[in-house]
């Protein structure tokens, strides 16, 4: 498993977005947790996601690429705009898709997807990927979520050592994960995780 800096994935950044669009997994900082994440359009990519999370099928977040995505795939009600506008930050807003804008693995039965947008210059490298990326916490279900790569979770440190092609390490993040922001339904819904 390779590990890279940042000022790496900078530098490298043409060769990383070519392994990412193939369907690379790979573990990242972001501006609440690390999280793991692929290409949320390739189906066998986010398959692989779930075989090392466990994680049979409950929703995956993506991190959205632009504002213009958000637009064209989901539904924009006058409460999204508003928690929308209060983005980047440490929210997950849980939306109404317009038909299928993702691998179908992403959020298995649902038509709804949660979107990122983190305060972190990790929004910036999925802008310039062009597609959404997987955003879940580098852990099994239920399990500690890690915030800094020595934490890696023993039991999934085999399944992560071979599944996963690189992590870009930034050192510890002291956040928490973000708050779930439930606007598929009448009115707003907002939870701590």
């Amino acid at each position: 498993m390779e590990v890279i800096t940042p000022e790496e994935a900078e530098i490298k950044k043409q060769d990383i977005k070519k392994r990412i669009l193939k369907g690379d997994i790979f573990i990242y900082p972001t501006d609440t947790i690390y999280g793991i994440g692929c290409n949320a359009l390739n189906s066998s990519a986010v398959k692989k996601i779930r075989e090392i999370k466990q994680r049979k099928e409950t929703p995956f977040s993506v991190i959205v690429p632009s504002a213009s995505w958000v637009k064209d795939n989901l539904e924009v009600t006058e409460e999204a705009k508003e928690w929308l506008a209060k983005l980047p930050g440490p929210y997950t807003l849980i939306m109404k898709t317009k038909d299928s804008p993702v691998a179908k693995e992403v959020a298995p039965g649902k038509e709804s997807l949660g979107i990122r947008v983190p305060k972190h210059w990790i929004s910036e490298f999925v802008k310039f990927l062009g597609v959404p990326v997987i955003t879940t916490s580098v852990n099994i279900t239920d399990e500690p979520f890690m915030t800094k790569i020595e934490d890696l979770d023993l039991d999934i440190n085999d399944s992560i050592r071979h599944k996963v092609n690189f992590v870009i390490d930034e050192g510890e993040i002291k956040g928490r994960p973000s708050k779930l922001v439930h606007l598929e339904k009448d009115g707003v819904e907002v939870k701590e995780r």
